[in-house]
């Protein structure tokens, strides 16, 4: 039986765009205060993620991600009451996804020699509920085989104990280069290599990789093994990469 490939996909800022919730804060808040808040509230939930990592403690997205609303809400001078911020953690799982990523998956499930996952930092309850109630993702699910989450080893990307347990989940603990990370966040494409993965950076910015952690700890392969326009393009990649 020939290996299968893993491609692992990163759910928020990857598959679902998160600045879709700008629409929701828009009605509290105007168009205008709502793309800074959006921006805000996103950098906070990874910071907080980071920071907590280095604390040595664990709480679970959901709260990291209210937290961070609240901060970012705070930072902008603005006032959220308490049935506010639970209307737009409920928006959380109606995200939208970029517009590539139907046609994406599709490949995939045309494919026989390839399987998908989702792998996040969200609670299983928030992925799961982020995939099913998502207006686009939704009639998606039946691609994923499995949803995977952070929360079983309770501790964030990049550490590298989540990708340890993406390997063990999907079966290839000792076979690491036949999974495949695809995200948009920098430091979880790092944080895959380091653990033996393959991966493919989303750059939707077409800025390019400037990221130089590599550089700092000596290890020039710390980068990416593709750098891609969008969601679309990384499977389509990986998998002339594999045939």
């Amino acid at each position: 039986m020939a290996t299968k490939t893993i491609i692992a996909f990163d759910l928020y800022g990857t598959l679902l765009s998160t600045e879709s919730i700008a629409g929701e804060l828009a009605k509290l808040f105007g168009d205008e205060a709502a793309k800074s808040v959006a921006a805000l509230w996103r950098c906070y939930q990874l910071e907080y993620t980071w920071r907590i990592n280095s604390m040595g403690i664990y709480r679970s997205f959901s709260e990291i991600t209210r937290g961070s609303l609240q901060h970012a809400v705070a930072e902008s001078g603005l006032m959220l009451s308490a049935d506010d911020a639970d209307k737009l953690m409920r928006a959380y799982d109606a995200l939208h996804v970029f517009h590539e990523v139907p046609a994406a998956l599709k490949t995939i499930e045309d494919s026989p020699s390839v399987e998908a996952y989702v792998f996040s930092n969200g609670t299983r309850q928030m992925i799961s509920a982020s995939v099913k109630t998502s207006p686009d993702l939704g009639p998606c699910a039946s691609v994923f085989k499995g949803l995977l989450s952070v929360e079983d080893v309770q501790a964030f990307k990049p550490d590298k104990r989540t990708y340890e347990h993406l390997l063990r989940e999907v079966g290839k603990a000792e076979r690491p280069g036949d999974v495949w990370l695809v995200s948009s966040n920098p430091f979880d494409v790092v944080g895959a290599v380091s653990a033996g993965l393959r991966s493919a950076w989303v750059d939707r910015q077409g800025k390019g990789w400037m990221d130089r952690l590599g550089d700092v700890v000596g290890t020039r392969n710390l980068k990416p093994t593709l750098v891609v326009d969008d969601v679309g393009s990384a499977v389509q990649k990986i998998m002339r990469a594999v045939s």
